[in-house]
């Protein structure tokens, strides 16, 4: 084997290793319904969005009580974001079933109305949260300003999902139609290993260049 292309299968190895684990830190709360119109048994979500490929497996989403901030609801995820970049948990309708459509993950995900928080965390911290209601008095675990308390039937939803400026007021508006599994932008995300990868591609090849 010649030397100038071991240094092409070492980083050709160590991307495909990364293309296996893109970084979970990437990961966002896109939409929740917390508050259906009528039952939410079985009809309310949380949808994440994130580079495909990501595997969500050890990630937490907790529910905050915004009187005390204790946690009254914890759901460990499983499972990887599909080639849309959104994945959506669908509330339990009690049989392992869910009304919500495109659901990826049926769990008991029923959120209490505001002001209360709903947070995206790993074991080493938190990734993603959303405080939502007027928090006077109350216990705040969101980022920045609080966002509105949506009227039975609406969602929250990321104005932006490629975007958080870590201000949940600016961030997130109100849909009166619900839209689980579904993003106001059509760009979905490349993993980050594979942009580690392509760059590492062209500096390879701008080296190969310049020998020759």
């Amino acid at each position: 084997m010649s030397k100038e292309r071991t240094p092409f299968l070492v980083m050709a190895g160590l991307a495909g290793m990364l293309l296996l684990c893109p970084v979970q830190a990437s990961v966002v709360l896109s939409e929740v319904l917390y508050d259906s119109s009528g039952s939410d048994n079985g009809n309310v979500f949380v949808e994440l969005f994130g580079a495909p490929g990501t595997v969500l497996d050890g990630l937490l989403l907790e529910g905050i009580n915004g009187t005390d901030g204790t946690v009254y609801r914890s759901i460990t995820l499983s499972g990887m974001i599909p080639t849309d970049g959104v994945f959506v948990v669908g509330d339990d309708s009690g049989d392992g079933t869910t009304l919500v459509a495109n659901t990826d993950l049926v769990a008991e995900i029923d959120l209490q109305n505001g002001p209360d928080s709903v947070v995206l965390r790993n074991l080493t911290g938190v990734l993603d949260a959303l405080g939502y209601g007027d928090f006077t008095g109350a216990v705040f675990a969101g980022e920045g300003n609080a966002a509105v308390d949506a009227e039975a039937g609406n969602s929250l939803a990321r104005f932006n999902p490629l975007q958080d400026t870590d201000n949940n007021l600016a961030d997130f508006v109100t849909l009166s139609t619900p839209t689980p599994g579904a993003v106001p932008v059509a760009t979905v995300p490349l993993p980050p290993a594979l942009l580690l990868f392509l760059s590492g591609v062209l500096g390879l090849l701008s080296v190969s260049r310049k020998r020759t």
